[in-house]
């Protein structure tokens, strides 16, 4: 049991936040790459993004594995987007600390739900069983590529979202 839960329905708590906050930043990060800042969905992506690291970490402990440099990892990048985002409001290098954190925690994310679905999902893993397959590094590769162009689109993107920043998002 884990927070009064069995451990599958713990998995699919996980599970459901996870893909919230994949899907918040899916939408959140594009946007602002366009100019347009939503501060809810933002907020959204940040927390379920965050509890998702979180919630990782209360899975039973055998050792230090991958998934858990992941959280840590991913953890300390959200600290950053959250003290750039409500701490300095994106003023200054906090615009640019913002960008790329706010990148790098929905490329973590995305980076895992590839994993996942490798291992998961019967098509995928015949094509890369060890996930250390052409397929799966072509996808992983691709994702890379994908979460470095939408990073250096906000980058470039003027201080609009500074102003949407300093709104209360409620």
């Amino acid at each position: 049991m884990i927070l009064g839960l069995s451990i599958p329905a713990f998995i699919a708590l996980h599970v459901a936040i996870s893909l919230i906050g994949i899907f918040a930043g899916l939408v959140a990060l594009p946007a602002q790459a366009r100019g347009h800042f939503l501060p809810r969905t933002q907020a959204i992506f940040l927390v379920t993004t965050l509890l998702t690291s979180l919630t990782g970490f209360l899975f039973p402990f055998r050792g230090f594995t991958p998934a858990i440099g992941v959280g840590i990892i991913s953890t300390l990048v959200l600290i950053l987007a959250f003290v750039a985002l409500y701490g300095l409001k994106l003023r200054g290098r906090a615009r640019a600390v913002y960008a790329v954190t706010a990148t790098i925690a929905l490329w973590m994310n995305l980076f895992v739900l590839v994993v996942q679905s490798f291992l998961k999902v019967p098509a995928l893993n015949a094509f890369a069983p060890t996930g250390k397959e052409p397929p799966f590094l072509a996808a992983q590769g691709l994702l890379l590529i994908v979460m470095l162009i939408l990073g250096a689109a906000i980058l470039r993107q003027p201080s609009a979202a500074r102003k949407a920043a300093s709104l209360p998002i409620a």
